[in-house]
């Protein structure tokens, strides 16, 4: 049987950790690799480099949404083939994510969070839209 009664604090500490996360993988991108060396990287793996300054914005936003709790399901879905990409740029270094190079371990596991997050919803402490507060609670 399943205890619903601290379904919404999951769904909060899974939101959160994940919007944190996306930050940091943006940071990684932004601060330490830098934009010009992200797209010189996505250019190395055949990806035209907008999609490396899309891959920024994405994951600065998204990761800001998640946290907020702002339509958590929809920027969730979102994210998913940006970490379907990084599995792609990640998958021929093996599984295990320590590899040289990063397997794909790490992408796989975040794209099911990504998902799991989609069907929980937002959580506790959600920024929600004015017009979802009237929906009922099981159609959130």
């Amino acid at each position: 049987m399943t205890d619903f009664r601290n379904s919404e604090y999951a769904a909060l500490i899974l939101r959160v950790t994940m919007g944190v996360y996306f930050l940091v993988h943006a940071g990684l991108k932004i601060f330490v690799f830098t934009p010009a060396g992200t797209v010189a990287f996505f250019g190395s793996l055949g990806l035209p480099g907008a999609l490396a300054y899309l891959t920024m914005i994405a994951e600065v936003v998204g990761g800001l949404a998640l946290i907020a709790g702002f339509m958590t399901r929809w920027v969730s879905l979102a994210l998913v083939p940006i970490m379907l990409g990084a599995l792609w740029a990640h998958s021929g270094a093996g599984f295990i994510f320590s590899n040289a190079g990063g397997g794909w371990e790490f992408p796989a596991f975040w794209t099911v969070t990504l998902i799991v997050q989609a069907l929980l919803g937002d959580g506790a402490y959600a920024l929600r839209l004015p017009s979802s507060a009237a929906r009922p609670a099981l159609a959130r």
